[in-house]
């Protein structure tokens, strides 16, 4: 049996370095993400100033930021829109996934931290990812929690020098928050940024690479955090509409209230209303 070409996109990257994906798991799982977090939060919204489009053909590279233990899920219910035929993988702490193997099934695979040889693996890993035009990678290129009101966004080197040494893939920055607004439940909220094509492109260094994208996510995240501030859901297309109102006797008192007055019960707490603009 002769073994497949390599890419040439994805110089370095072995076919046999890819994950142990199982796709019917990872739809299953991606259900359960729904559920989960319909259970957990007011709603999911993805910013409309910040629309998503069907990228070009071709893999496609996920840059986020990391503020949360929720963003594995969030991006989970976010792969939707990529459409059915993708594939999607993502990088997490090798103990996590030795602690927990089954999550090799949904795409994610572990990388020593801090090493040379994590380093080593990851670009192997990934390059081999990125050889396939199916292919999503989401990656955090954060490498830790951090809040999202934190300026200047800094990455660690290996996203730049895998975007260095790959020659064909589209990227997007993907900023999430999670926040309250006017339920008792919080709210999380995304935004895509503007597509940018390796191919189109041209060669960059990997430093170069790392602060425009560091940049670039910086200012999807601005974009957000102004559109989180307004509180206007009408701004945002929902994914996720959760539960919602304050619960116990005090919803119990207005759903009386509405059946004497004739009128119907909602259960947030506040009905929103479009803002204009900006706030002061």
């Amino acid at each position: 049996m002769t073994r497949p070409a390599r890419a040439a996109n994805a110089r370095g990257g072995a076919p046999d370095a890819l994950p142990r994906r199982s796709p019917w798991f990872f739809r299953g799982f991606r259900k359960y993400a729904r559920r989960f977090i319909a259970r957990n939060f007011h709603a999911l919204r993805v910013d409309r100033e910040g629309p998503f489009s069907e990228p070009p053909p071709g893999p496609v590279v996920v840059v986020m930021n990391h503020s949360s233990w929720w963003d594995p899920m969030t991006a989970l219910v976010l792969s939707e829109s990529f459409g059915a035929s993708r594939a999607h993988y993502a990088p997490m702490d090798e103990g996590g996934v030795r602690q927990y193997p089954i999550l090799e099934r949904i795409g994610l695979f572990g990388i020593e931290l801090e090493s040379a040889r994590g380093g080593i693996a990851f670009l192997r890993r990934c390059s081999a990812i990125l050889s396939r035009p199916e292919s999503v990678l989401w990656i955090t290129p954060q490498g830790r929690f951090v809040d999202v009101r934190d300026r200047p966004v800094r990455f660690k080197e290996g996203l730049g020098r895998l975007l260095h040494r790959t020659s064909r893939a589209t990227v997007v920055p993907l900023a999430i928050e999670y926040t309250f607004w006017n339920d008792r439940r919080p709210e999380i909220l995304a935004r895509f940024g503007p597509w940018t094509s390796i191919e189109e492109r041209g060669p960059e260094s990997a430093a170069s690479w790392t602060r425009s994208l560091e940049a670039a996510l910086g200012e999807v995240q601005d974009g957000l955090a102004e559109a989180s501030r307004l509180r206007d859901p009408l701004r945002f297309e929902t994914l996720i509409q959760g539960s919602s109102g304050v619960g116990g006797v005090y919803d119990l008192g207005r759903r009386l209230r509405s059946a004497f007055q004739g009128d119907r019960f909602t259960s947030e707490h506040q009905i929103h209303k479009p803002t204009e603009g900006p706030l002061p």
